[in-house]
Parts: structure tokens; C-alpha cells; sequence
């Protein structure tokens, strides 16, 4: 309805001017009576069209048509009286084709145009007929094309601007949706938000943050005021990737990270964000899966006693009732081997106990991998120039010595009995990556890991080896995540490519 307003006003506003000022320029000179009456009956036709309840009663499309017919009337009979085409009406009516091509519906605004040409050519033949002053028919037929280039374009305009708004109400629509969903994910979500002004002082913060601190967060309230120990992980020196503390009344073991303003150019806010997450339920659920792998390897690890212990006992009883040389040996194999798998499989089960008991310290990464490289290497299990190793000697590991060693006993183990034995067949380099980590890759160069079982890779008990334990791959990631790093496996390239990522500094 805005643009029938404004259309409404706009007429208003040239019938009050063509009352007002038309005689003084000059309009109506041929009947100066009858253009007092013409203007008087447009003025009074406006205000009676322009009442908002004619809309309701005539119809929008039906009360625009009759209101731009009695316009082009209104100026075709003031330009009769006027001089013809040379008085201006014309362009004033170029005007209103406009105006109405904004507001009108369909192929109205053509038929207006039509309409218009009829007037303006009728008015001009019968000047021309009637023996008094017209103008050139080629002049007249010119603006009359110009009525419906007029007419053309400002429909073409109306229309782009109605899917411009029609798009923009969408659009509208869906951000107030989305804002809604966000709201409530935000009130809804485990861990508290809190954003924090520029002068450290709160602007907003959703429910489960004062949960959480045990007291109500009002805008405008000073976290240090909550509790000074936000200073650790909300100043400028703060850990990024956050801190534990127990903070707030609540006294709760809390992580807390804090992300600063954003550094694109587009931001426009320099708002911090404080995210706390509850800790101790974390810790309660990771208490409760340990138990659960606990109750798992334990099954896991019976069955895997039981079978080379019953080996080890036939052997044994086999072993005293044998009296030949060469039998007796292989039973002697047999019992070593069974003996050495069981104290392999208690080893490692010993291992993984000892993850939390760690000692992290800045290890330079090119010594530690050829150290244990050279160790592989002394003991006659494969040749060191297997390795093509290619690691800058500024590079440093956050580890436990002894885990960072075992990790990587298991990965040139894996690494060189899948390989080709080709020398070089196994590539060990490291990179830095976003954040000041440090990546240490292991590739090699064999027929890689099938889908089935990569799903399986780092499950306990999980081998292809006949030999093996299934224990390796599984206690190198628990080793690497007790030293906050991951080990994960990349893809085949085409062999197995497994990335050991950590941080450079304790």
C-alpha cells in the first residue's frame, strides 16, 4: 500500500499546483474559465479517490485504472485549452505513466500508454482539422513512442522491484528462523557462552554459564569480579586453546577458552567469546568409558593368555614323556615363543597403565626418531637405510620420552614389515602446522590398509599379524592422547600414512 500512497500524494500534490499556479504559468490561455473548472473537478476527483477505504471498495487494480484515466482526461483537456502539444502536458504526462507503471498490475500500464497516445493524437489531429495551431505530427509521435518506452521500463522496474522485496521478505524470514534456532541451540547447548565487551565487561551469556559459575550474569557485570582467575584464561596471554580452572562460586572444575574478536576485515564487533565447559562431567564419563575398556581388555586379554598358556602346558606335558633330541627342541620352540607372546601381551597391558605417568618435555624430533631408528637398527631387525628421514633440526615434540619412543617403535615396526624393503621405502618427515603444533609423518610404501579394517585399526586386540598382539596401534594413541596429541591415520599413499600430531612447547 505504500507506493498507492505515494501515488496519491504525488497527484494531490499536481492538481493542488495546476489550481494554485497554472494560470500563472501561462495554462488555459484559450478558456481561462473552463481550466479553473477543469482543475477544480481533477482536485476534487483526487481527494475523493484518495480516501483508503476506496481501495476496499473499488479494488486496488479497478481504482488505479480509473484514477490514471482521469489523469491523462485532466491533461489532455488542459493542454486543449493550452496551446496543444507545445503547452508541456505531455511530458506531464510521461510523468504519471511513470508513476502509475510503478503501482500498477499486468498490462495495465500499457493500456495507459495506449490511452495517452489516443489523447495526445486525437488533440493534435483535431488542432490540425480545426484549422488552429498544431505541431508536427512527427514531433507528436515521437513522445507518444516515448509514452510506451515510459510505460516499458518503469513496469520492468516495478517487477524487479517487487522479486527484490519479495526476496528480501524471504530472506528476512529465514534470518529471523535461523536467529530463533541459534537462540535456542545457544540457550540449550552443555557448555556456557558468555560475550564479553572490549573492557572485559559481560554484553550477554546464555543459561548454563551461570549454571555453571554458580551466580547470575547481569550485562555489564566484570568476570574478574566473578572470580579472579578469569585473568588466566580470558587476558591477552591466555591460551588459546584453553584452560582448567575451578572458577566461581560454584567452585567447579571448569575448561575455559576464550576466543578473541574475529581478525577479518568484515568484523565489525570486537567482542570476546568465553566458552566453559563442565570438566568433571567430562572426567565422570571418561572414568565411566575407561571402566567399560577396562572390563573389555580384561575379557580380551584372558583369551589371549589362555591360548598360549594351553600351548605353553601341552608343550610342557608333551616335553616329559618325549625322549627324542629333535622333538624336544620343537617343543622348546613352541614354549618359548607362547611364553614370549604372553610376556609381549603383559608388557603392553603394563604400558597402558602408565599412560598417565608422564614427564612432557620439548624432545628434539629429527634425534629422537633416528635414535630409536639406530636402536632398530643395532638389534638386526631391519636396515636403517630403509628410512629416508627428513626432519629440520629446529623442530621440537611436547612428549614423554619414553612414549614418544614406544609410538615409534610401533609405527617403523608396522611401517617396515608392510614395506617394500626397498631403501627409502619408508618416509618419516615432519611439518609445523596452524597453531605452533608440530605433525610427524610415517608413510610407507606397501599395499596400504583396506577399508575393512581401517574401521578396526586402533581397536585392542585388532591384528593381521600372526605374531602380533593387537595392542600396538591401540596403546600408541592412548600414549599420544595422555601427551594432549593425536595420532591418526591419513589415507593410503598408496602404503599406510599415519600423522603424529602434538604441540612443540610443554
Amino acid at each position: 500500500m505504500e507506493p498507492q500512497r505515494y501515488f496519491n500524494l504525488f497527484r494531490l500534490l499536481i492538481a493542488g499546483f495546476l489550481l494554485v499556479a497554472g494560470r500563472e504559468l501561462s495554462l488555459g490561455d484559450e478558456a481561462p474559465r473552463l481550466f479553473m473548472l477543469i482543475a477544480f473537478a481533477y482536485l476534487g476527483l483526487v481527494l475523493l479517490l484518495g480516501f483508503p477505504d476506496m481501495v476496499t471498495r473499488m479494488g486496488l487494480n479497478r481504482l488505479i485504472s480509473i484514477q490514471v484515466i482521469i489523469d491523462i482526461l485532466a491533461l489532455t483537456g488542459i493542454m486543449w485549452i493550452s496551446g496543444g502539444y507545445r503547452s508541456g502536458m505531455p511530458v506531464m504526462m510521461m510523468v504519471f505513466l511513470a508513476a502509475a507503471g510503478l503501482v500498477a498490475e499486468g498490462r495495465m500500464v500499457i493500456f495507459f500508454a495506449a490511452v495517452a497516445t489516443v489523447a495526445v493524437l486525437s488533440e493534435n489531429a483535431w488542432r490540425a482539422f480545426g484549422g488552429r495551431s498544431a505541431s508536427e505530427f512527427l514531433q507528436v509521435g515521437i513522445v507518444c513512442i516515448g509514452f510506451f518506452a515510459i510505460a516499458f521500463t518503469a513496469r520492468l522496474l516495478a517487477r524487479r522491484a517487487n522479486a527484490n522485496e519479495s526476496l528480501a521478505v524471504q530472506r528476512g524470514e529465514a534470518l529471523s528462523r535461523q536467529q530463533a534456532i541459534n537462540e535456542r541451540i545457544i540457550r540449550d547447548m552443555q557448555d556456557g557462552v558468555i560475550v564479553l565487551a572490549e573492557d572485559g565487561r559481560v554484553r550477554q551469556a546464555n543459561p548454563r554459564a551461570a549454571v555453571l559459575l554458580g551466580v547470575e550474569l547481569g550485562e555489564g557485570l566484570r568476570l574478574a569480579d566473578i572470580d579472579a582467575a578469569f585473568g588466566d584464561c580470558c587476558g591477552p596471554a591466555a591460551d588459546r586453546r584453553g584452560v582448567l580452572r575451578r572458577l566461581g562460586p560454584a567452585g567447579k572444575l571448569l575448561r575455559c577458552r576464550a576466543a578473541g574478536p574475529d581478525p577479518s576485515p568484515s568484523a565489525s564487533s570486537d567482542d570476546t567469546v568465553v566458552y566453559l565447559t563442565d570438566f568433571e562431567e567430562i572426567q565422570k564419563h571418561v572414568q565411566q568409558l575407561k571402566l567399560a575398556a577396562l572390563g573389555r581388555l580384561t575379557a580380551s586379554m584372558a583369551h589371549e593368555i589362555r591360548n598360549p598358556l594351553s600351548a605353553v602346558t601341552q608343550a610342557a606335558d608333551l616335553l616329559g614323556d618325549e625322549k627324542r633330541g629333535d622333538v624336544q627342541a620343537r617343543l622348546l620352540r613352541i614354549i618359548n615363543e607362547n611364553a614370549r607372546r604372553i610376556e609381549r601381551t603383559v608388557r603392553d597391558v603394563l604400558a597402558l597403565g602408565k599412560r598417565d605417568q608422564l614427564m612432557r618435555e620439548a624432545l628434539p624430533l629429527r634425534t629422537t626418531v633416528m635414535q630409536v631408528v639406530e636402536e632398530f637398527g643395532l638389534k638386526g631387525e631391519f636396515e636403517v637405510g630403509l628410512f629416508a628421514v627428513d626432519i629440520d633440526d629446529g623442530l621440537h615434540l611436547a612428549m614423554d620420552r619414553a612414549h614418544l619412543h614406544q609410538i615409534l617403535s610401533n609405527l617403523l615396526y608396522n611401517a617396515r614389515r608392510h614395506c617394500s624393503g626397498e631403501p627409502g621405502s619408508i618416509r618419516i618427515f615432519a611439518r609445523e602446522v596452524d597453531g605452533g603444533d608440530v605433525a610427524l609423518h610415517v608413510i610407507d610404501d606397501g599395499g596400504g590398509i583396506s577399508d575393512a579394517n581401517r574401521v578396526h585399526l586402533f581397536d585392542p586386540f585388532f591384528t593381521t599379524d600372526a605374531k602380533g598382539t593387537g595392542l600396538g596401534l591401540y596403546i600408541a594413541r592412548e600414549l599420544a592422547e595422555a601427551n594432549d596429541a593425536g595420532l591418526d591415520f591419513i589415507g593410503n599413499e598408496p602404503g599406510a600414512h599415519f600423522s603424529l600430531t602434538g604441540r612443540s612447547q610443554p
